[in-house]
């Protein structure tokens, strides 16, 4: 069998140069897996991002993946993992109704890393209730790590979500997801078909730190 392809999916006015991405890719490249990651850079447009995650899903059908999907990449990430059997997930704060949360910032928007800047339209809100998953089909091919002091995002959303899934519910941190490096060889140890988590200590957040 061909080793496992990581993929790191970003979120909302994100980039493959997202913290978390490169922090991942770090600890990959240490251990001599550098071939073994990829982080596409993803379009605000939806569809658009997932006709490119689709592409890279089915360009490597003959390996086992694990998606890292962060916020917004991990409601895309739910929807690939559910249609392909070799596809398994890591979801880091996700989100799970985007399309709610994002009527609120309708309008002009620009891309964190990138400053690339567009409109963001109900188009978009369309195109994510496309990609809605009512149901979680195959629980066992997810790992949920969240934070309980996420600002952005309710946490319980995903905790209810994914109730069925294996879980990480650290309290505190932040939608950033603070000390991120720290659950990374649990990512590298669902690639390999174990369950390896850290006790759910308690962590700062950053407007309390």
């Amino acid at each position: 069998m061909k080793k496992t392809l990581f993929v790191y999916v970003h979120g909302f006015n994100s980039s493959p140069d997202s913290i978390k991405a490169r922090l991942l890719g770090e600890f990959l490249a240490e251990w001599g897996m550098a071939d073994q990651y990829r982080v596409p850079e993803l379009s605000h447009w939806p569809a658009q991002a997932m006709e490119t995650l689709d592409a890279l899903i089915r360009q490597h059908s003959d390996r086992p993946i694990v998606l890292v999907g962060s916020s917004l990449g991990g409601y895309y990430s739910t929807w690939l993992t559910e249609r392909y059997f070799h596809v398994r997930t890591v979801l880091v704060n996700p989100a799970v109704t985007p399309y709610r949360l994002l009527e609120d910032w309708l309008g002009e928007s620009e891309n964190l890393y990138t400053h690339e800047k567009y409109t963001l339209t109900r188009d978009h809100l369309e195109q994510l209730i496309a990609l809605d998953c009512e149901r979680i089909l195959r629980p066992e091919a997810y790992l949920l790590l969240t934070q309980t002091a996420d600002e952005t995002l309710d946490y319980m959303d995903g905790v209810t979500k994914y109730a069925a899934c294996t879980k990480f519910v650290q309290p505190g941190g932040s939608h950033g997801f603070e000390q991120f490096e720290n659950l990374i060889p649990s990512i590298v140890a669902f690639a390999g078909g174990r369950i390896d988590l850290p006790e759910e200590t308690p962590v700062a957040s950053p407007q309390s730190s």
